[in-house]
């Protein structure tokens, strides 16, 4: 008899239908029994009144731990700066005039005491207006925090437009000098006993003519001792080029753009022969990235930070990019680097996108070994907080739990620095944000121009949040709302705490100093003045004692040119480690290690370099110095000034 198929499809579907039913049943259970699992070790909730039953969780105490009181006073005007930032924009809405505003404590009469220098733009050729101001305006400290401008005693008359400034003795002589970025031009300024002299040509520098660099720092990547010189830019620019973008935005007209239609170019990297000479090696170093879709250069940079973030001796280099990848350069310890932004997690945000990085600075923030990149972005885009994992694991952007990135979505970010504003020995974070579109309320209610500056206080490494954002109510002077692109700070009145100065385009700075500070019970004892460091004669580098004051730091701004505040000499506290901008905290080296060598304790996996945003901290790195196998620090500072600019509205905002 032969069986009918019907019957049999009939009798195949009643024993799949069963094992169905069963195998739901058993799923059903097993997943009972998880429920029962959970709710049995589930963590107790909170009583009704809020309080934890049982006893705290290591670190709880941190995690609810608020910051100190503190207390910053406006000085600006009784500290006799009188500085005005000129932008020359006059209508037609130029990329370059969002940016500037670079500032630097630099010492550069070599008296012990943080004077500052404030890079200036300029009006342009074709639409003059009122005096023209020189670029490097010079203030000199009398050393109890009081200042006199002093710009042509100093012999810097020069005009061009300027972006910012990366300070360091690159000679050995005993003197900072300075490297000024800016768009069409740069500087090199070498420090004559207190005046200085332009050396750009006699240096071999003379082939920026043309370009729009905008930030720039000191470090010695080929281990030879000596501090060679990174200089980045942002886009290939000319007042033609801009106003075909014709970038508009509704109900306001011609706006600023977003640099994404502009080809971007290449950093330039000049290695330091001796002798007050340089040859650029960027194609040979492998520094010269192309969009590996249109061949054009990739990078549009607006901030720099040199740091050893594998711990392998050698100096790598973060480059901090608007709207295409970041860039991270790993030295191959043979004078060249491999960029590997991508691989480290890095080049873009955890979606997969390319953000609008502006300022940037790294440190060892919570004192553990782990290097952290804070890099700010425009509004809309949090800022980011690249942290180390361990050895072959990538970064991850940890600002959200870190406690930054809620705190800046609506901030446009343009300089960013590490610094231990409260004196505990943890590095705190500010940031100077600023709009560059003066109209946007008009169009985005949520976002202002003027913005007020971010405070976060680090709270400890055993705290749920590292870091805790300071309420704005509680600091008036340091929180006034202004358009931010540079923070920088340095003791500059020689009481042994930290005085901070902020950066605008466009318009006055702002100096806040804190007084009467005392640091915590356990911390260094600040130094008194006279105590500088010693320079040790040769290959740039400043040895310095432990117990020195307050570090003066440049904070990251993002602008397409540097702008940015270098450390001065005399500026640090005996504070150890950890922030890559620090002028003397070293705790990475810039130079090689050789077997047996040991660095500093407090030296973080090798020397730091600095770099140059809007206002850029200044580094200190410990070099090995000659035969005797001993680690010196090497102290330098830089500055940078990028602008961020945008027009038509923008997924990416960026970072002032």
């Amino acid at each position: 008899m032969i069986d009918d198929p019907r019957s049999m499809d009939a009798e195949d579907d009643a024993i799949i239908g069963r094992a169905a039913w069963i195998s739901a049943a058993v799923l059903l259970a097993v997943a009972a029994l998880a429920a029962v699992g959970y709710l049995v070790t589930r963590p107790r909730a909170p009583a009704a009144g809020g309080a934890v039953q049982g006893p705290p969780a290591a670190g709880a105490a941190a995690a609810l731990a608020a910051p100190p009181p503190l207390r910053f006073t406006d000085i600006t005007a009784s500290a006799g700066i009188t500085f005005l930032h000129e932008n020359g924009a006059y209508g037609d809405k130029l990329l370059p005039e969002t940016m500037g505003g670079g500032a630097a404590f630099v010492d550069v009469d070599n008296d012990g005491d943080a004077d500052i220098l404030f890079i200036d733009s300029t009006t342009w050729p074709w639409r003059p207006r009122g005096r023209a101001t020189p670029t490097v305006v010079v203030y000199r400290n009398d050393g109890q925090g009081h200042f006199e401008e002093v710009t042509a005693a100093a012999g810097l008359g020069e005009r061009f437009y300027g972006m910012g400034v990366a300070a360091a003795d690159y000679d050995g002589d005993g003197w900072v000098d300075l490297f000024v970025t800016g768009v069409g031009a740069h500087r090199l300024f070498h420090n004559e006993r207190g005046r200085f002299v332009d050396a750009t040509a006699r240096a071999g520098l003379g082939d920026g003519v043309g370009r729009w660099s905008t930030c720039a720092t000191w470090f010695d990547f080929d281990g030879d001792g000596d501090l060679d010189l990174v200089e980045c830019h942002y886009v290939r620019w000319s007042r033609e080029i801009d106003l075909r973008q014709d970038f508009r935005l509704t109900g306001l007209g011609r706006a600023y753009g977003p640099p994404r239609t502009f080809e971007g170019d290449f950093p330039a990297l000049y290695r330091n022969d001796g002798r007050g000479r340089f040859t650029n090696v960027s194609a040979a170093a492998g520094v010269e990235i192309r969009n590996p879709a249109t061949g054009v250069p990739l990078a549009k940079s607006l901030g720099v930070a040199p740091a050893d973030y594998d711990g392998d001796g050698w100096m790598d280099l973060f480059v901090a990019n608007d709207t295409v990848p970041n860039l991270l350069f790993h030295n191959e310890r043979n004078g060249t680097f491999r960029e590997v932004g991508a691989e480290a997690g890095v080049a873009f945000d955890s979606y997969g996108k390319a953000r609008s990085a502006m300022g940037i600075d790294a440190a060892d923030f919570r004192d553990d070994g782990s290097l952290g990149y804070a890099i700010g972005n425009f509004a809309n885009e949090m800022m980011a907080l690249y942290v180390s994992q361990g050895p072959g694991r990538p970064f991850e952007d940890e600002a959200i739990q870190a406690g930054v990135g809620a705190a800046t979505r609506q901030s446009l970010t343009f300089g960013v620095l590490f610094a231990d504003v409260d004196l505990d020995g943890r590095l705190d974070l500010l940031a100077a944000n600023g709009h560059v579109e003066d109209a946007i309320n008009t169009v985005q209610p949520s976002q202002q121009y003027a913005q007020p500056p971010n405070l976060f206080w680090n709270s400890g490494a055993t705290a749920s949040a590292t870091f805790v954002a300071v309420d704005h109510a509680t600091l008036p002077d340091l929180f006034a709302p202004m358009v931010g692109r540079g923070v920088a700070v340095a003791d500059i009145d020689g009481d042994g705490d930290v005085d901070v100065l902020l950066t605008a385009a466009g318009q006055a700075p702002a100096a806040a100093e804190r007084p009467d500070a005392r640091p915590p019970l356990g911390a260094p004892a600040p130094r008194g003045r006279g105590g500088q460091p010693r320079r040790d004669r040769g290959r740039g580098r400043t040895r310095r004692r432990r117990r020195d004051p307050p570090p003066a730091r440049d904070a990251d701004a993002r602008l397409p040119v540097a702008v940015g505040a270098a450390g001065h000499d005399r500026a640090r506290r005996g504070r150890p480690r950890r922030s890559a901008s620090d002028p003397v905290a070293g705790r990475r080296r810039a130079g090689r290690r050789r077997r047996g060598d040991r660095p500093p304790h407090d030296d973080y996996r090798g020397a730091v370099a600095g770099r140059i945003t809007p206002t850029e901290p200044s580094i200190a790195m410990a070099v090995p110095k000659g035969r005797d196998r001993r680690w010196s620090r090497s102290r330098i500072t830089f500055a940078t000034g990028a602008a961020a600019s945008r027009g038509t509205p923008r997924s990416a905002p960026r970072a002032a």
